[in-house]
């Protein structure tokens, strides 16, 4: 089996709850930056947000024949049930995350999938962040498959 491996362990944690009207993964990105940490985790996240923008795979042509479709978006009051994801960083260290969430409406169907800018906290989302050290974190380009991944590797 491929893949591609690096261990490290968790260091600082960091309890964060973004305010109502915060634009969710803006919110997450700055906290990460202000704290200084572009190798880590979201261990958790929960709350309530306004309206939501996020996006699943589907088939594109590419050589991985896969990759994020267009945008999909609920309105009104949402539960974010759960969230998780990795902090990262590109080759020039910019804080780059992976997020996704699992979600409920105001009628109980569940929905999910990838975090994408536009998600606005309705009520409070709060969150638990840890850094990881001992390794990096990186996410680049993958000419083979033609998509950006997560590449760790060991510090």
């Amino acid at each position: 089996m491929e893949m591609e491996m690096a261990e490290g362990r968790l260091g600082r944690v960091i309890a964060l709850r973004l305010k109502p009207g915060t634009d969710v993964l803006l919110g997450l990105t700055e906290a990460c930056k202000r704290a200084g940490i572009n190798n880590g985790v979201i261990l958790s996240a929960i709350g309530s947000l306004d309206g939501v923008s996020y996006c699943n795979p589907v088939e594109l042509p590419t050589k991985a024949g896969y990759g994020y479709g267009e945008v999909l978006h609920l309105t009104g009051p949402i539960e974010l049930t759960s969230g998780a994801g990795i902090i990262c960083h590109d080759d020039e260290g910019n804080t780059n995350l992976h997020v996704h969430m699992s979600l409920s409406d105001r009628y109980g169907n569940a929905h999910g999938g990838h975090l994408v800018e536009g998600t606005k906290v309705l009520l409070t989302v709060d969150v638990m962040l840890a850094e990881v050290d001992g390794l990096v974190m990186g996410r680049k380009f993958d000419n083979e498959l033609e998509v950006p991944l997560f590449a760790p590797r060991q510090n």
